[in-house]
């Protein structure tokens, strides 16, 4: 803001001051959103610092917070933590305070290795067959276009308790809810287990999803600490001795973005603080079905307080949006609420055929197939990684990438944008926006079909640490996690 814009909008905002009704901070506020929604404060301009503005008007720096406070409710300034506050443009925001996407508005010639998707495979053929022969049984879909039970139909119930049996770990079809996808599955869990101010602990960096969500839900996120593995249980107790902890959300395999999987003792121990601390336990389980030989999920250590959250989007298609939650029987009841006041009930439709490709084993061809595909990418661009340190895992479609000081991913993820190559930093995965550890994370799992374009993207990010790290001799500290 210029030293004119500023004494405009100061004399602008003194008048509604002393000539507007209601509490100051309101007509504060009122005045600087005309300003702002007219463009005489521009798009990406920094605001006056509380105390100034506050100073320069003759008020309380408690009455420019709330005004402050008040736009940013509105969406018409972003308040970024040691930088200030800003009127709203697009690109200035903090990666965390973006949320997540499923999918970018970039320029299309931009190639994209920041998030992990389904990769496509023979989907769209297997859902036309699939289609034609449901459009032969007209009883079916009238029953499809019918309300269904809020935890969906028998049969669509029955085909979630397969999709979530592991090993010895066999599900109650009156413990298995349908939802649309995992991202519906846990907004249900926190609505229908939660209230507003209640805290949750997770890994301290945790899937950018939950953050959102539980922001948005007014839940309080604190961080747990974490080794190779995963989440360290004295971690966890030393943190409910301190907080008031009601649950605990963790992903035990394929722990995004570190790659990490915890061992069955590991998960024996986590299962044990949660009990004598009186947690819930929320496991998010959506990358992790892609790992054959993983340990049983938490519900099979602590079964009376444990949720499981699974779903086909990242192994058979991310378009059905298809999930499923397996709760205990106490619980059942509030997350069948949660579930109607959401959405009265999930799709039968796509419930229909996720059902039909679970029960036929369609769906574990095409889980397989999806592996296979990761397995090959990165076989092919890995070695362009030799000198870096990464962590992977054999079924998991990224390479979580440490970037050496003195540099910041932050640049490594400027200078690559700056060539139409979309990576991520660790900041949306972050807890605690001061403590962002310097990592990116590429994935492999680009929807385009093209090896080129994914061995160049990888090429590029190699090229990119190299340009900025001296790299020092390491004792080949490229990790693959084997499942434990």
């Amino acid at each position: 803001m210029t030293v004119k814009d500023y004494i405009d909008t100061n004399s602008i905002l003194l008048e509604a001051l002393t000539s507007g009704r209601g509490a100051k901070y309101k007509r504060l506020a009122h005045a600087m959103e005309q300003r702002i929604q007219r463009g005489d404060i521009k798009a990406g301009s920094k605001l006056p610092t509380h105390r100034k503005l506050a100073d320069s008007l003759g008020v309380t720096s408690g009455t420019v917070s709330r005004a402050y406070s008040e736009l940013e409710r509105l969406g018409l300034v972003v308040a970024r933590v040691g930088d200030g506050t800003f009127a709203r443009q697009r690109g200035i925001e903090h990666k965390r305070d973006e949320g997540f996407r499923t999918f970018t508005d970039e320029p299309f010639e931009a190639f994209d290795m920041s998030r992990n998707m389904h990769i496509p495979g023979a989907e769209a053929d297997v859902l036309a067959k699939t289609l034609q022969k449901l459009a032969r049984d007209p009883q079916i879909l009238r029953e499809l276009s019918l309300y269904t039970p809020d935890p969906g139909l028998p049969r669509h119930r029955q085909a979630g308790t397969k999709w979530l049996t592991h090993g010895d770990f066999v599900p109650k079809l009156d413990q298995v809810a349908c939802v649309n996808g995992g991202q519906h599955g846990l907004l249900c869990t926190l609505m229908g287990l939660l209230r507003p101010g209640d805290t949750v602990a997770t890994e301290r960096l945790t899937y950018p999803g939950l953050i959102t969500t539980a922001r948005f839900l007014g839940i309080k996120l604190v961080g747990v600490a974490m080794d190779e593995e995963g989440l360290l249980p004295e971690s966890l107790d030393e943190l409910c001795r301190t907080n008031r902890v009601s649950a605990l959300y963790c992903t035990p395999t394929l722990q995004n973005p570190t790659n990490g999987v915890l061992s069955t003792a590991r998960r024996e121990a986590i299962a044990s603080v949660c009990r004598q601390q009186n947690l819930l336990v929320f496991e998010d389980e959506v990358h992790g079905v892609l790992v054959e030989d993983r340990p049983p999920p938490m519900s099979a250590f602590a079964p009376e307080r444990s949720i499981l959250i699974s779903s086909l989007s990242k192994a058979v298609s991310a378009g059905l949006r298809v999930g499923y939650l397996h709760a205990p029987a106490a619980l059942f009841g509030r997350l069948s609420a949660a579930l109607r006041s959401s959405c009265w009930m999930a799709t039968p439709l796509t419930q229909e055929l996720a059902s039909i490709w679970i029960e036929n084993g369609t769906a574990r061809e095409m889980k397989q197939r999806q592996v296979a595909e990761i397995s090959r990418r990165k076989g092919l661009v890995s070695p362009l990684l030799e000198g870096t340190r990464y962590k992977t895992h054999a079924q998991s479609p990224h390479f979580w990438i440490e970037v050496n000081e003195p540099w910041r991913a932050s640049e490594i993820e400027a200078d690559l944008r700056s060539k139409n190559y979309l990576i991520s930093t660790a900041e949306p995965f972050t807890i605690s926006r001061n403590d962002i550890p310097q990592f990116i994370r590429a994935s492999v799992s680009n929807t385009w079909n093209n090896d080129k374009l994914l061995y160049d993207g990888f090429q590029r990010v190699a090229n990119s640490l190299v340009s900025v790290v001296t790299v020092q001799p390491l004792e080949h500290e490229s990790v693959i996690l084997a499942p434990c």
